[in-house]
């Protein structure tokens, strides 16, 4: 009996000592915790490298709203500094000399302005005072001027809240008239290019076209000519391409169209620094438009002439950017649970990778300078400044709070399915994780499909869903799967479901599955889904297909996706990937079996998403709420008010994650 005692004393001050261990180590991520994230984006390099710009996302909690904040760092990074206090910054860009910052802001007076700030005095003062909405803009070198894209009529997200005015009827022309946040797209609402002469104030217009949404607007290095990307909207035919415009800059100009191509998922034009070349991002053909991985392309500003740059590069390329002497690009390399900066040599077309293993979502090249946005599995994207081959911490935004947290491990996975596909992603495990016990388990499924689970920790806008490490940290694994359609591993890899949704990504995420429950990591009596928008949708197909899962959330998904015609913002890959539903209605059908065969689901299903989403609109959720309900299936229904795809307002980021883990707790963790 005594030395029962003794073995029982030894044990509570060892489980003592661990708890005091596990305390010191640190807590579990909180859904309150929203209040003190801190997302950093839009990252900007001075022209003489030796600052970077960048804005922080704050969620501010007695406004209720997400407010962003125009910051500085010196390239010692030295000196953190704040420069705007709470009128929401967007769009900021050093002025030639470098010594102001221009950004998007609202005036007191109403409406979104371009605004400049003097770094050496701290003076800052409206440049416009327009009607319009002023969606970006651009200078030319020599700073006597910028270039405004702007449209008369504002999206919805950016209308002040306490408007009055009278409504009126919205009238559509457009083939594609509706899109997430900016609503309806009426011809008010296509964007065309406007000439600001900073001395005068003289606002001249340069584009006008009705039947154009003109943007990405571009100076030449001598300020002669702009190139813009133009957007005819009349009808389908003119969907799913991007015609490269240039005009010059002297009042009556005519613009001359350079070249037409494939539209691209995130289009962006730069001159070279001797002025006879443009680069810009190639997509593919229309039927292909979910599936893109942007190709790196360079035209001449006389023929038009396109020339492919890493052509070998079977990677989607993003943020590309001249280096100050002209002889090379630097962009970011999505690939494979990773996103890389690289360099390609005009001279050779040489690839070169720029760094190691990372996650990089932005990059801003100036002066042999190079500043990326960076993030990994334990912290969130930060400015960093990336010298030969090595990365430098310049921000340190989210340090205190991710000090205070322990994180669960992230770890790649590799498996077959079983149609014999390799398929790859990460498996997140708890903090203290017991190698040899069974958890439960959480298939998270990202959205797209046109993107990739990786190396990073999403706050606001980037990489994987914060959500994994929200349930890791609550004590469960929690699957990532890079499924078929995704991103990261190829254009074939992406382009495999074409026409064919729900049938290969569900193996490939059942392989998951079955991969986790085989180590010995998930326990099967316990395993839960959910996702967001194609996640979202998965879900849906997947407890359709499997009867396994306990608890699911479908977030801002769609299951009748015949319903979705005309009700979202895809007629474009509708009609090219599947044909219209009059043409092809068993296809149709075949691809919306999660709600014509809702008997088949058994899994109590929280659905949530905003009233406003164009995206994928809440009806998707509510379908499949009342067929569930109908057949008795435990469900819920939470839609959250005036909110897009992306939920924004801080009290309803909070909200859902305390209802993703009681969701998950109430049926996988129920005793």
């Amino acid at each position: 009996m005594r030395q029962q005692r003794l073995c029982f004393v030894i044990l509570m001050v060892a489980c003592g000592l661990v708890s005091a261990q596990a305390r010191a180590a640190g807590r579990p991520l909180a859904p309150q915790d929203w209040l003190r994230f801190r997302p950093v984006s839009d990252i900007r390099i001075a022209p003489d490298g030796a600052t970077v710009a960048y804005v922080v996302t704050n969620y501010d909690k007695d406004k209720d709203e997400s407010i962003g904040d125009l910051w500085t760092v010196n390239w010692a990074g030295t000196a953190n500094t704040q420069l705007t206090h709470g009128d929401s910054v967007s769009e900021p860009a050093f002025g030639p000399d470098g010594r102001s910052l221009s950004y998007l802001a609202t005036h007191p007076d109403g409406g979104s302005q371009l605004w400049v700030r003097d770094l050496r005095t701290g003076s800052t003062r409206p440049l416009t005072h327009v009607d319009q909405e002023i969606v970006s803009y651009a200078w030319s070198a020599d700073g006597a001027r910028v270039a405004l894209v702007m449209r008369d009529e504002e999206a919805p997200a950016s209308k002040g809240k306490d408007e009055k005015k009278s409504p009126k009827p919205i009238v559509i022309n457009a083939f594609q008239f509706k899109a997430d946040k900016e609503g309806y797209l009426t011809d008010k609402w296509r964007s065309h290019l406007y000439l600001l002469d900073v001395k005068s104030g003289a606002l001249s217009a340069l584009t006008a076209d009705p039947k154009r949404i003109d943007s990405e607007a571009a100076f030449s290095p001598d300020g002669k000519w702009l190139a813009f990307v133009g957007h005819p909207v009349g009808s389908a035919a003119d969907v799913g391409r991007d015609q490269v415009w240039i005009i010059g800059t002297q009042a009556g100009a005519a613009a001359r169209l350079l070249l037409t191509t494939d539209s691209a998922n995130h289009q962006h034009l730069e001159w070279s620094p001797d002025g006879t070349l443009i680069s810009l991002l190639v997509g593919a053909e229309v039927k292909f438009n979910a599936y893109i991985t942007d190709r790196l392309a360079l035209a001449d500003v006389k023929t038009g002439k396109l020339r492919m740059l890493a052509a070998e590069l079977d990677r989607a390329v993003i943020a590309p950017r001249f280096t100050s002497d002209g002889a090379a690009l630097e962009f970011t390399v999505e690939d494979d649970g990773q996103q890389y900066p690289a360099r390609v040599t005009l001279a050779d077309g040489a690839v070169s990778r720029l760094g190691g293993p990372m996650v990089a979502h932005e990059l801003s090249v100036a002066a042999g300078h190079t500043a990326v946005l960076v993030s990994s599995d334990k912290a969130p994207p930060e400015v960093y400044a990336l010298e030969d081959m090595r990365l430098r911490a310049l921000t340190h935004q989210n340090d205190a709070l991710f000090a205070e947290l322990r994180l669960g491990s992230v770890e790649d996975i590799s498996f077959t399915d079983k149609s014999g596909v390799e398929v790859h992603g990460q498996i997140v495990k708890p903090p203290d994780y017991v190698k040899g016990q069974r958890y439960p388990t959480i298939l998270w499924i990202h959205g797209g499909p046109n993107g990739q689970d990786d190396h990073s920790l999403e706050l606001w806008g980037y990489g994987p869903p914060l959500e994994r490490q929200l349930f890791a940290t609550h004590g469960y694994v929690v699957l990532a799967i890079n499924y078929r359609g995704g991103t990261g591993r190829g254009a074939a890899y992406a382009r495999a479901i074409l026409a064919d949704w729900g049938d290969k990504e569900v193996e490939d995420l059942l392989a998951g599955v079955d991969y986790a429950i085989a180590q010995g990591i998930a326990d099967p009596q316990r395993l839960g889904i959910g996702g967001w928008s194609y996640g979202g949708i998965l879900t849906d197909y997947v407890i359709a297909s499997d009867p396994r899962f306990k608890a699911a959330i479908s977030g801002a998904g769609s299951a009748n996706q015949l319903s979705m015609y005309g009700a979202d913002e895809y007629v474009v890959q509708y009609n090219a990937e599947l044909g219209p539903p009059w043409s092809n209605p068993e296809l149709w059908l075949k691809v919306s079996y999660p709600f014509f065969h809702a008997d088949r689901i058994h899994t109590p299903t929280l659905f949530v998403g905003g009233d406003k989403d164009f995206n994928v609109p809440i009806a998707g959720g509510e379908q499949m709420y009342q067929a569930l309900k109908t057949l008795g299936v435990p469900a819920q229904l939470v839609i959250y008010p005036g909110e897009y795809h992306v939920l924004t307002r801080p009290s309803f980021l909070i909200d859902r994650s305390e209802r993703y883990l009681d969701w998950m707790d109430r049926y996988l963790k129920a005793k």
